[in-house]
């Protein structure tokens, strides 16, 4: 009688265990996640990246190498799906010079950025652009983007790039 106890129980936990790590399998899984509304922790921080990513694609639009350079870091690492790896500042502004100025502007999705501080370092920007090529019709479709900025002796600088397409 006790083993048949023993056994009842057993058997009794085992399909409790069962079916709590089947429904915590199936629950939360099936869902898809949906993320809360944007709201950025700092303000003034967010204001902060928003105007030097407008002032670094404004550089960019217009061709002020001058300018880009001053807010590109000379460790720069930029990753482009289609172009690859860039780690020399002094190449990246000469191939947008050769390749983008007077040929390709930048438009950012309006309320698409989304700032994060990095302690001790600066801040990661994500958002979504869109490019026109002036020998094409129409823009791409709005593409992603990751900037990752410095804040070093009081001066701002991109340190890292990731531009998808």
């Amino acid at each position: 009688m006790k083993t048949l106890i023993s056994s009842l129980l057993l058997t009794i936990c085992l399909g409790l265990i069962a079916s709590t790590n089947s429904f915590a399998q199936t629950g939360a899984a099936d869902k898809p996640y949906v993320p809360e509304a944007y709201k950025p922790a700092s303000i003034e921080l967010y204001n902060t990246i928003v105007k030097l990513d407008s002032t670094y694609f404004d550089t960019y639009n217009h061709c002020n190498l001058s300018k880009m350079d001053s807010l590109t870091a000379e460790d720069i690492e930029f990753y482009h799906d289609r172009g690859g790896l860039t780690t020399s500042k002094k190449e990246l502004i000469q191939s947008i010079k050769n390749n983008i100025c007077g040929k390709v502007t930048r438009t950012l999705v309006k309320g698409s950025i989304e700032v994060y501080e990095i302690k001790g370092y600066g801040a990661v920007e994500f958002g979504y652009h869109t490019f026109r090529n002036i020998q094409e019709p129409g823009e791409s479709r709005p593409d992603k983007f990751v900037i990752i900025w410095r804040l070093k002796d009081g001066k701002w600088q991109m340190t890292r790039v990731i531009s998808l397409h």
